[in-house]
């Protein structure tokens, strides 16, 4: 690839394949709502920032100076987790935006539209034809996402794109500021807390950032047209195995309490073609799971520290040069008053 455009380019799995991208020299056209999540692009000059919301993206052709690009990524996507996923109106516009997002991609010569979608839309699908499931309402956030990778895909056939999406499962790392469940976990671990869990002895996933942004580049690059591939792991493991290690790894001593929560969810896993992206691609999963978690716990750590010494030693300059203005701005007005 030589240059492409990656919507959601401040933000955690879109920011780091644009960090990827520029490091192998191709050229990123990086979309954020704003210009704050580009600082990490800093000193490459590869990088060409376009600020951008989602009431923006029908004017993209015009913010975008670039044309033919190998592929354009789309990333962004509000309300990624918690009481977001309640919103149906937000959901139902960010597939709206996505949308918009590939119909502007064949405007600007893209060769390729890859979607960032869920792992969550098997469980849509699975629910679809099973009336005696209870969906959660993390499955009005899934729908949405299957609502965009079916008209996208529909989309780009009818307009001779070529069209990927990469399903992600639970993503971790470093740059996640959001309350997802490794964070959540990882941040009692450090406070010494022990975690209430589900008893979690179905199969679940996570995958570290890095693999989730290799996974992207090799879909750009490789991946076979209309298809749709699960960013995840070839070989699955248990949920409780999973927090055990990652316990083991942060907190040895602390105790997990599996059980204490229903587990609503139960992925069926043989809806999911698990090898499509290795024997398309090549690519797997590689990261070191001990590795990995050192990682996000060493700047989870860092962001904990920030967080609480009052958001840095910047605002802390910002307060005490604002204090000094103003009691010299005093004494100047007394000296006026009494001279």
């Amino acid at each position: 690839m030589k240059s492409v455009v990656v919507t959601g380019a401040s933000g955690f799995l879109g920011g780091a394949l644009a960090l990827k991208l520029l490091k192998r020299g191709v050229q990123v056209y990086g979309v954020g709502a704003t210009d704050e999540g580009f600082q990490r692009f800093a000193g490459f000059e590869n990088f060409v920032p376009v600020v951008a919301e989602f009431g923006d993206y029908s004017k993209l052709l015009e913010l975008i100076s670039g044309r033919d690009f190998d592929v354009f990524y789309h990333f962004a996507w509000q309300g990624v987790f918690g009481e977001a996923f309640k919103d149906y109106a937000l959901q139902l516009q960010n597939a709206r935006y996505a949308c918009e997002a590939l119909m502007q991609a064949k405007q600007l010569g893209c060769k390729k539209f890859v979607l960032a979608g869920t792992y969550n839309e098997f469980e849509v699908k699975g629910f679809m034809d099973d009336i005696e499931y209870q969906p959660r309402y993390t499955c009005i956030y899934a729908s949405a996402k299957l609502v965009s990778e079916l008209i996208c895909r529909t989309l780009a056939y009818q307009n001779n794109l070529d069209y990927n999406a990469g399903l992600v499962c639970m993503a971790y790392g470093e740059n996640n500021f959001s309350d997802m469940l490794p964070n959540v976990v990882l941040k009692q671990l450090l406070k010494g807390e022990e975690p209430k869990l589900i008893t979690g002895d179905n199969y679940y996933d996570m995958v570290y950032v890095d693999d989730v942004a290799e996974a992207f580049a090799a879909i750009g690059e490789r991946g076979v047209n209309q298809q749709s591939y699960y960013i995840g792991h070839r070989r699955l493991r248990t949920f409780r195995e999973l927090l055990s290690e990652m316990r083991d790894i942060v907190s040895p001593e602390t105790k997990l309490h599996f059980g204490s929560f229903q587990d609503t969810a139960d992925m069926d896993y043989s809806r999911i073609d698990l090898e499509a992206l290795y024997r398309d691609t090549g690519f797997e999963c590689r990261a070191d799971f001990k590795e990995s978690i050192m990682k996000t716990t060493a700047w989870l750590k860092e962001q904990m520290t920030n967080k609480n010494s009052g958001g840095g030693g910047y605002f802390k300059s910002l307060i005490i040069f604002i204090y000094i203005a103003d009691i010299l701005g005093f004494l100047s007005f007394l000296r006026r008053q009494y001279k």
